[in-house]
């Protein structure tokens, strides 16, 4: 699809969608405890911090002409006491929002890691796997301050703005007129400049999204990129990408600057204007002169009322920047499970293995019929081999079997049990399935074999490697099974991948076993040593096979061949083999030279 491609920027909400915000809050629910006591204990501290004007102006008015110096002792005492208490406080609160902030955090990325092990298979086909990376680890992080931090200091700086508010009143209401004269002008400035800043960071965002996209395949791709020497190629792709990205962080950054500077014109045009009042009416309109005291203590009360409001538009700044992050993170993680448990599905108890597809016909979408009335029966034991030309719907069947996808009409059962009415770990649990391309975990090789079964002993995991003859190459490696393999296995060759995979898959014991294409990158001189292991080990439980190789499905209890999704012919070997159609041709192309010998 054209999405999944790194140089196609992704596609976002405008304007932003609040209710996704109400999700971001929604995972603040378990602590609102924390956050109502870091809340509470804010407000007093904060209460309490402005104080110190009115307790300046005593001092000026009171104390000083008074040559009080017990009052003023005392005063100095309090307000130390009261700069302890918030430096205190302070501490309590940033301990408690990191608490908090990282734990919203934790349960965020859970949230998606599980999430993303729900998803169907077509979500990551139709998208680079560095595009989904990039929500989980960077846009998450992105907004781990804005969680830990932001929320409650949001809420405390409005509430000290009430409070100074009301202190300035009590001082002066004439010159609480002045101080506010600034703030029409402040929202003005922050409507016209927030557009702009969230359309900056959305650009920003998908930039950000199809560099990792594209960092993450060249990683995947590296040794066919120099097998082909595209490296000088590949380097004018990433240097047009990186050069995109910067182009727009010095974009997204030049907006963000811009609130800073303008919030510290306003309030400083704020307090000319206050002192240029106090120069000009040196008496109110009742004739009382304006005391030195209370001048002072307006000024202190001006410049805390700036702070709260710097605070707030900073808060405001970063809420738009972390909008298209908070965007890409929701919509990840309300992305529909397609494949899903129903509400009344039952675990499959423990089958034998009986299979039966009944008019089964799949689709990907309208016109992209895969599979057309598609009907048959395995009996437990048997041996089924799939048989037909590339994407003739061989693999589907699999993926239907185990629920990989719906099905679009018709029924699947398993001892006479619908798949899509039994539970998906019931299900997959009673299935071997090794898929076309086996990968391996980074970690050693036993641990990579005892992914099939974790409660396994080290005995039964070199049994079943045993059983695949996968023990002798084991062996010849520097620390046997305790030997570490790389990312993707890419350390071992692809043949030996199969093998731990396929060890991996038997050591499951399960009582359907699926192989899809399991011996495609395994010689001819390993593949007789497998098919000795797969012959005994298939007997006694249903077996899928699809392969190419006619040698490792001729024995098959069955063969069906899948043409242009519908059965064009079923039956053994022998039965097959001298009748016109697909699998005659393939046996010709394979053997016919091999018969002659």
């Amino acid at each position: 699809m054209a999405r999944n491609r790194y140089d196609i920027d992704e596609s976002l909400e405008t304007p932003f969608n609040f209710s996704q915000f109400k999700s971001l809050l929604h995972y603040t629910r378990p602590y609102v405890r924390q956050l109502s006591k870091t809340f509470a204990v804010m407000i007093v501290a904060s209460a309490l911090n402005l104080l110190a004007p009115i307790m300046l102006m005593q001092a000026i008015n009171v104390m000083i002409p008074a040559s009080n110096i017990w009052g003023l002792v005392m005063l100095s005492v309090v307000y130390t006491l009261i700069v302890a208490f918030v430096a205190l406080m302070t501490a309590y609160r940033m301990r408690n929002m990191n608490y908090v902030g990282q734990n919203i955090i934790h349960d965020i990325r859970l949230d998606m890691f599980r999430h993303l092990q729900q998803l169907p298979f077509n979500y990551f086909d139709d998208r680079p796997h560095g595009k989904i990376l990039v929500r989980i680890v960077n846009y998450v992080n992105t907004v781990s301050d804005l969680i830990s931090n932001g929320l409650v200091n949001s809420l405390v700086d409005l509430l000290s703005l009430a409070i100074i508010v009301l202190y300035m009143l009590l001082v002066d209401p004439l010159l609480t007129l002045y101080a506010l004269a600034g703030l029409p002008v402040l929202l003005l400035g922050i409507m016209l400049l927030k557009n702009a800043q969230r359309r900056a960071q959305q650009y920003l965002s998908r930039k950000n999204a199809n560099l990792n996209a594209y960092t993450q395949e060249s990683l995947i791709g590296m040794k066919v990129t120099q097998v082909f020497a595209r490296e000088a190629f590949n380097r004018g792709i990433y240097h047009r990408l990186i050069t995109e990205y910067r182009r727009s962080w010095l974009r997204s950054s030049l907006l963000n600057m811009i609130m800073w500077p303008f919030v510290d014109t306003v309030s400083n045009a704020t307090v000319a204007l206050l002192y240029a009042a106090g120069a000009l009416w040196l008496r109110q309109a009742n004739g009382d002169p304006v005391s030195v005291g209370a001048i002072v203590a307006f000024v202190g009360y001006v410049w805390r009322f700036w702070l709260p409001v710097n605070n707030l538009a900073n808060f405001f700044n970063a809420l738009l920047n972390s909008a298209a992050y908070i965007e890409r993170i929701f919509e990840f993680l309300h992305e529909p499970v397609v494949i899903e448990d129903k509400t009344d599905a039952v675990p499959l108890p423990q089958i034998k293995g009986q299979v039966s597809f009944n008019q089964v016909t799949f689709s990907y979408g309208p016109g992209q019929v895969v599979l057309d009335n598609v009907s048959f029966d395995v009996e437990p034991g048997d041996s089924i081999a799939l048989v037909g030309p590339t994407g003739a719907g061989k693999s589907t069947v699999i993926n239907l079997l185990c629920r990989f996808y719906d099905i679009t009409s018709g029924t699947i059962t398993i001892d006479g049990h619908s798949v899509d009415r039994v539970t998906l770990d019931s299900l997959r649990t009673q299935m071997g399935i090794m898929l076309q391309e086996p990968f391996l975990f980074s970690g050693t090789i036993m641990d990579n074999i005892r992914y099939g079964r974790l409660e396994a002993s080290d005995e039964e995991c070199i049994a079943a490697a045993k059983a695949v003859h996968a023990h002798e190459f084991i062996m010849r490696m520097s620390q046997g099974y305790q030997t570490v393999i790389n990312d993707q296995g890419t350390s071992v060759s692809s043949g030996e991948r199969q093998l731990i995979s396929f060890a991996r898959v038997l050591l499951a014991d399960p009582r359907i076993l699926i192989l899809d294409e399991a011996t495609a990158s395994i010689d001819t001189q390993t593949e007789k040593a497998l098919q000795r292991g797969l012959d005994r080990l298939m007997t006694g439980r249903t077996s899928f096979i699809i392969a190419h190789r006619l040698s490792t499905i001729k024995n098959g209890t069955r063969i069906l061949v899948i043409v242009e999704g519908q059965i064009a012919q079923i039956g053994t070997h022998n039965e097959l083999v001298d009748q016109p159609g697909h699998y005659h041709q393939l046996y010709q192309s394979q053997f016919s030279a091999l018969a002659g010998h």
